[in-house]
C-alpha cells in the first residue's frame, strides 16, 4: 500500500499537503516531453508524481519519469518550487490537498520511451508555441515558467 493511500485511510477527504516532484526533459530541438496521463480526465503532463517517504525531491523525479516514460534522466537542475492556495486541488473522489511541487529541468536523459499503461496513455516532445489544450493547469504554468526564462 502506498503512503498516500494509508493517510487516506486515516482522515479521510480532509486536506492533506502532499511533496511532489516533476521533470520538464527539454531535447535538443528545445522541445518538452509531456506524457498523455492515465487518469479519468485524460490530459497531458509532465513526468512527475508524489514523494514517497525517505526520498528526496530529486530521487522522486527520478523514479517517477521512469516508471511514467522508461527514460533516465541525470543531471537534473532545479527549476522552481510551486506551493500556495493556487495549488489546491479537490480530486473527483472528494479527496482534498495541498501540493508542494518541486520542478526540474534536465536536457540529458538515456533510454527510450517505453509506455507503463497503468501511467501513461502516450508521451511525446512538444513545442512551446505548440503545446496540447488539454494540460494539467499547474504543469502548463511551469512549463511557461521554464521557456520564459530561459
Amino acid at each position: 500500500m502506498n503512503y498516500v493511500k494509508e493517510l487516506r485511510e486515516l482522515v479521510g477527504h480532509r486536506p492533506l499537503i502532499l511533496v511532489g516532484a516533476v521533470t520538464l526533459i527539454v531535447n535538443s530541438k528545445n522541445e518538452v516531453l509531456l506524457q498523455l496521463r492515465n487518469e479519468r480526465s485524460k490530459r497531458w503532463g509532465l513526468p512527475g508524481g508524489l514523494m514517497e517517504p525517505g526520498e528526496s525531491t530529486e530521487e522522486t523525479a527520478k523514479r517517477e519519469t521512469f516508471e511514467e516514460t522508461g527514460l533516465s534522466v541525470e543531471n537534473m537542475t532545479l527549476f522552481k518550487l510551486y506551493s500556495g492556495e493556487s495549488f489546491f486541488t479537490k480530486a473527483d473522489n472528494g479527496d482534498e490537498f495541498y501540493s508542494v511541487t518541486t520542478a526540474y529541468y534536465v536536457k540529458e536523459y538515456s533510454g527510450s520511451i517505453k509506455l507503463n499503461p497503468d501511467e501513461s496513455l502516450s508521451c511525446d516532445f512538444f513545442s512551446y508555441n505548440e503545446l496540447p489544450e488539454n494540460m494539467v493547469g499547474s504543469h502548463k504554468r511551469m512549463i511557461n515558467d521554464y521557456f520564459n526564462t530561459n
